[in-house]
This record gives structure tokens, C-alpha cells and sequence, in this order.
């Protein structure tokens, strides 16, 4: 709310007409988009949390200067965002629009964190993105597989699987820190490969077996391992 009480509205689609001036559905605006990318960085946000804190979240609402019973975007829209942006080399805006407006009204100092740029911005809300895709794709997998063979799942899996995959990777915050993101990225990757191997066992049955083509195809573990990579969005 303070940034909205000192700049009022920060970003105008103006600003982005060279990547929006077909920007679609009316209601979804570039300007408020950069500001929802801002919020994902200084808050965490994946883009289903971000979204969601558009729709449920009256200090949002006031700093994206929407009504109280606007219902949002979906959160793909944010994913779009960043692809236009990037594709017309436009993603500087971003960050270094707010910069400007926060140093002009005083609110970051000249040796603030102001130096971080958009592409750091929009680079690290794509890591969170692709840890929650990972973690939520490998408890739908275990959900899956309770349901059809809860004997030979109960036999091997751990107790501590149930904390990190007993409720939906979109319902708690990813950790803030760059080296606790990675230990958690590592972790699942070892869980993955551990489901895999565990499949693939004499001991599992045949039907799961012959599923596990499927299963690799749709969860690939060595996913984790590009997190790091500089790859926008």
C-alpha cells in the first residue's frame, strides 16, 4: 500500500505498447501485470500464488488499483507476460520503471538494492515456477499411486514424503533464500528418482511396470537439475 500512497499508479500500458498493442481481453493490463511481477519478487510468488493474492488480497487490489470484487486473471496470463516481454527485449522495464519511481520519492536510497535488475526479477519467478510445476507434479503422482496400489507404496516410501507432499506445493510459500530453493530442488530430485527406481523393482507389481514409460515421460526428476540455468521466462 505505501507504494501505491507515494506513486500512485507506477507502470502505464503505455510503457509496454510495443509488446501489448494486441494485448487481448480488456481488464488484463500490462501496467498492473509488471506490477504483479514485482510482488512475486519481493514476496515469493509462484504465479498460482500471485494470481490468487489478486483475487483474494484487498492490499494487492489497492496497490494494482482494482476494485474490491475484481475476480483476477488466470495465472498463465503472468507466463505470457514474460514471454512478450522477453520476446521484444522489453523485460528492463520492468523492474527499473519502480526503481526510478522509488528513488525519486526517496523510498531506496542510491546504495539500496535498486541495482537488481528485471532479468534477475523475472529470472528468479521463473525458478520458483518450475519448483513448484516439479514438486506438484511428483505429489500428483504419489496421490495417483495411494489410491491405485497403497499397499505397495506404504511398503517403501518414507514418513517424512507425507510433510513434503501431503498438501499442494501451491499452498505454502517455497523457501526465500537461493540455497534453500536449491536444497529443496536436490530433495525432490531424489525423491523422483527414488519413485522411479521403486517402479521400476521386481517387487512392484506389472501393471505399474508397464506404466512406467508414462510415468517418466510425465515426471522427469533431471528437470530439477536446469533450475539454475539462465532461462527466461
Amino acid at each position: 500500500m505505501r507504494i501505491r500512497d507515494h506513486l500512485g499508479t507506477v507502470f502505464s500500458d503505455e510503457e509496454f505498447r510495443e509488446a501489448f498493442g494486441d494485448r487481448g481481453r480488456p481488464g488484463i493490463s500490462p501496467g498492473q501485470l509488471a506490477l504483479v511481477s514485482v510482488l512475486q519478487y519481493a514476496e515469493n510468488l509462484t504465479d498460482r500464488q500471485a494470481a490468487h493474492a489478486v483475487r483474494a488480497r484487498i492490499d494487492v487490489k489497492y496497490l494494482l488499483g482494482l476494485e474490491p470484487a475484481d475476480t483476477g486473471f488466470d495465472f498463465t496470463v503472468l507466463t505470457g507476460f514474460r514471454h512478450r516481454l522477453v520476446d521484444r527485449g522489453l523485460e528492463e522495464r520492468v523492474l527499473d520503471l519502480l526503481l526510478q519511481c522509488l528513488a525519486g520519492q526517496g523510498l531506496v536510497g542510491a546504495g539500496g538494492r535498486q541495482r537488481t535488475d528485471s532479468t534477475h526479477v523475472l529470472t528468479a519467478v521463473r525458478r520458483l515456477n518450475r519448483l513448484e510445476f516439479v514438486g506438484e507434479t511428483l505429489r500428483a503422482c504419489l496421490e495417483a499411486l495411494a489410491t491405485a496400489g497403497p499397499q505397495w507404496l506404504a511398503a517403501w516410501i518414507e514418513p517424512s514424503w507425507q510433510e513434503r507432499y501431503g498438501a499442494r506445493t501451491d499452498a505454502y510459500r517455497l523457501p526465500s533464500s537461493r540455497s534453500d530453493r536449491d536444497t529443496l530442488a536436490q530433495q525432490i530430485a531424489a525423491d523422483g528418482y527414488r519413485l522411479l527406481e521403486a517402479m521400476h523393482a521386481a517387487t512392484a507389481p506389472a501393471w505399474l511396470r508397464d506404466r512406467l514409460v508414462e510415468v517418466k515421460r510425465t515426471y522427469d526428476p533431471g528437470n530439477l537439475f536446469h533450475l539454475n540455468q539462465n532461462i527466461m521466462p
